[in-house]
């Protein structure tokens, strides 16, 4: 039987079931984000200490937009918009807004195969650069074998708003340089030396992208909504529910850890409009992610 425990001193869900040996923990206060994932006695996400959360964006949620604004700002109907800068170094804003906020658990069920939680993060405060209200639900579930991610986000201000989402997990490897990603792309993103957009390139491929040890921070066009990582020990598959698809892959600072991104834009995504798309008031965008382990 599947359990969940929430420990309301650190405002921590942890997911158990021995039989199918599953193990999983959210972070409420950081966004609701999955911190550690263990599948079928492998561990497919793990801990990233000593990197820290607010450095790592580890498992986040990416919205209004995913990626980076430059400088910020950007003009929407006519009117000027200025984000905080949240990444000094390049002068950027840097994930959305919805990384950082503490959720509500709205709802937990268990039974003998899975195990469901779904949050909530309700804003009505007018944010610096995103003066529009939304609500966004999250509904985790977990199987011996498999996490399935809804991100439903509904516009409750008066206006139409733009936006895109992103999911941003670590996944581990026992050995990264032994490693691939399997996707369908033939166009790659041009970045400047601040990561953001300035075009694409053709990319030619044979489907299978050798990590070996390539520093990462790069991101394609994909022509599907599937994406595989493959490791010495575990082959996992990302799906999304998307219709505009694109695969964000980052190495960060932490041997054998990859963040694969599945994105419905690009950085600079209210400037270029690559991937941004638009929410009428009252109106809900629903996009699911699954993962699965072979």
């Amino acid at each position: 039987m599947y359990k969940i425990n929430h420990n309301q001193d650190l405002n921590i869900l942890e997911v158990e079931d021995a039989k199918s040996k599953l193990y999983a923990k959210l972070s409420i206060n950081d966004g609701g984000s999955l911190q550690e994932l263990i599948l079928n006695g492998k561990v497919i996400i793990e801990n990233l200490a000593p990197l820290t959360y607010d450095v790592t964006y580890a498992s986040s949620i990416l919205f209004p937009f995913a990626n980076r604004i430059k400088d910020g700002t950007y003009k929407y109907k006519g009117k000027q918009h200025q984000f905080e800068i949240n990444q000094k170094e390049e002068n950027n804003a840097l994930h959305g807004l919805v990384f950082n906020k503490s959720f509500l658990v709205k709802e937990t069920n268990t039974c003998d195969d899975s195990a469901a939680i779904v949050l909530e993060y309700d804003e009505t405060e007018l944010s610096k650069g995103f003066p529009f209200t939304f609500n966004i639900k999250l509904k985790y579930v977990f199987t011996q074998n498999t996490v399935t991610l809804l991100v439903s986000v509904i516009n409750t201000s008066s206006k139409t708003f733009p936006f895109t989402l992103g999911w941003h997990p670590y996944f581990l490897s026992d050995n990264l340089f032994e490693s691939d990603i399997k996707f369908d792309a033939t166009k790659k993103l041009v970045f400047d030396n601040r990561n953001i957009t300035k075009g694409f390139e053709d990319y030619e491929s044979d489907g299978i992208f050798q990590i070996k040890n390539q520093r990462l921070d790069d991101c394609w066009i994909l022509n599907s909504n599937e994406v595989k990582f493959n490791t010495p020990k575990y082959q996992l598959t990302i799906t999304s529910s998307s219709d505009n698809n694109f695969l964000q892959v980052y190495t960060p600072p932490k041997a054998n850890n990859i963040a694969i991104e599945p994105t419905t834009g690009v950085s600079d995504s209210f400037n270029n409009k690559i991937g941004m798309q638009t929410l009428k008031p009252n109106e809900t965008y629903d996009v699911t992610w699954k993962v699965m382990i072979d």
